[in-house]
This record gives C-alpha cells, structure tokens and sequence, in this order.
C-alpha cells in the first residue's frame, strides 16, 4: 500500500537483533503534526510500532539499561550520541529518488527562470535517465554532487533556502496526497524524539546537501542545525570571486553565496565528519544502505560503551 502518511517501515538491528515493523497510517500528515509527535513521545509510547517485534523491544531494553545510573552499561548523558542517516532512515527515498535528486533536476531541467551550463544540463538527462530507467551507477553519487552544487552555485543562502522550501511543496512523486517536504517515516520520528526525552544527542549524516538538510528538518524532530552533518559546498563572499579566503575580508556590501563542490558525506566520509565534528564516537546508529556501513562499523567496534547499529528496510 502507499501510504499517504508514510512508507510502511521495518527496522532491523545489525547485531541479528530481528526485525520491528512499523504500522502503515492512512491519514495525511502536516509538518505541524509531524512536529508534536516531539511533544507526545514520553516513555515507550511508540504509537507506530509492532510491541512485539525484537527489535524494538532491543532498542527499548537498550535505552533502559544505558540511561539507568545503577547499571554497569550506565552512560553518562554527555556520551548519549545517536547518528541517523536521511534517505531511506528518516524520509522516503524513492519519490522516485533523493529529496535533493529530484530538485536537482528541476533546477537543471524545468526552471524557466535558470540557464544551466550545457555539461550540467546534459548531466542532468543522464540522472533522469538513471532515476527512471537504468538504475543508478556507484560513480554517480560523486558527479551528481559536483553538477548539483554547480547549479545552484551564485545563490545566496536566503535564495536557496526559499527554492528549496518551495521544492518542499511538490508532491511526493508515487505517493498519494503526500509533499516532498511532509514524507518523514512516522515510526522513525518517534525514535528520535524518544532518544531525545532520554536525553540523546541527536545529529544527522547524511549524503544530502547540509543546508537544505537544515531546511527539510526544520521543526520536525528535536536536532539543532549544528547537530546537521551532510554533504558540503564552499560558501563564499558575493564580491570574492576568486580570490581565496586567506586573501579576502567579508565587506558591508558582500552576502554570503553558495559555491564549488567540498565533500560527498558518505560511506566514510561520514566516519571522518563524525570524529571531526562531534569528536565523540556515537553509541547508537541508524541508517538504510551500504553507505551507512562505516558508520555502522565505527559506532560498535571498541567502543567504551555499549552501542547499536540499526539498519533500516523501508517499504511502499
């Protein structure tokens, strides 16, 4: 069935924990809606799960023994870290492809207000093409991401934000009455706010672009935008040009715009973001795909605490 709510979901722990199966919901939901599941999830008040499923009942058992002071798991509140990736683990995927995919090609193929380079362009048909028809190649994460950060290139951060709120109202493609923005998985969004009221500190790692992460998440789970880690484009002054960084000061009459490609968050990119950015090695991951797997890898392996990694099925 789709969904109009959400994708059916099944949760699988990598440690051969089972599998935990999310109930399908018929009703359309808002971001608003969406927002107060933040609000309502105390304890294990999982509205969406399968009670019975062992994974869930892994990841409750789990949040029980790390977060009770008498336990020998015990973890202290400032070593809680929960990684999550994006597509596939907290929004749909296949609509038919990436939230940012899919505007990618908008920018490049249908907005009549851009003129993209002939290379981006014809990059773009060969995306949609992957997308619809052939299937998408392990060397197309990387071009894509370069073609991607050129089309939008030149944009102030308050232009881009706009288009991808924009973006954000079209409707979620082999869904029904559902919008991009609107097409978080229910189930997932209960986990994160039920990591939250225990006292989890949640970041995001995703292959998407940060900002427009920062945008998507915006009111939707409890994930503070420099809790955000995804892919990166160079941000520059509007009057920089060229000039590196080292040799240029910001002016009264610069804004700051988007530029080149930097660094596709994936596989173990991701690895590397974490240690650099969060400093701590999480002890709870989720994510849906082979390119969650360093990440996967470095949360349960010598960790000085107990850790989980927990892969995701989703399904329409």
């Amino acid at each position: 069935m789709k969904s109009k709510k959400l994708c059916a979901a099944v949760l699988a722990a990598t440690l051969g924990l089972g599998f935990m199966a999310a109930t399908p919901h018929s009703e359309a939901a808002t971001r608003a809606e969406l927002a107060q599941i933040s609000v309502n999830q105390k304890g294990t008040n999982f509205q969406y799960w399968n009670k019975d499923a062992k994974s869930y009942q892994a990841l409750v058992s789990y949040v029980k023994d790390v977060t009770n002071p008498k336990s020998q798991n015990y973890i202290p509140i400032e070593d809680r870290i929960a990684v999550f990736d994006l597509d596939g683990t907290l929004i749909c995927e296949t609509t038919p492809s990436y939230f940012e995919w899919m505007m990618y090609l908008e920018r490049a193929l249908n907005d009549p207000t851009f003129t993209p380079k002939a290379e981006d362009r014809e990059y773009a048909k060969v995306v949609k093409k992957a997308i619809y028809e052939t299937g998408i190649p392990g060397d197309m994460e990387r071009k894509e991401a370069k073609s991607q950060a050129s089309v939008f290139a030149g944009m102030t951060l308050p232009e881009y934000e706009a288009y991808v709120k924009k973006f954000m109202q079209t409707p979620a493609e082999g869904m029904n009455n559902l919008k991009r923005g609107d097409s978080f998985y229910l189930p997932m969004v209960e986990v994160v706010s039920y990591l939250h009221a225990n006292n989890f500190k949640i970041f995001i790692v995703s292959g998407s672009d940060r900002q427009a992460l920062r945008i998507l998440t915006d009111g939707i789970m409890p994930i503070e935008k420099d809790n955000i880690i995804g892919t990166d484009v160079w941000n520059l002054a509007s009057h920089q040009g060229n000039t590196d960084g080292l040799d240029y000061l910001y002016e009264k009459n610069d804004e700051v715009i988007r530029g080149e490609f930097v660094l596709k968050d994936v596989k173990m990119n991701k690895v590397s973001n974490i240690a650099r950015e969060i400093g701590q090695q999480p002890v709870l991951a989720f994510g849906n795909s082979s390119g969650d797997s360093s990440m996967f890898n470095y949360t349960i392996t010598n960790n000085k605490y107990k850790a989980l990694a927990f892969l995701l099925l989703a399904l329409r």
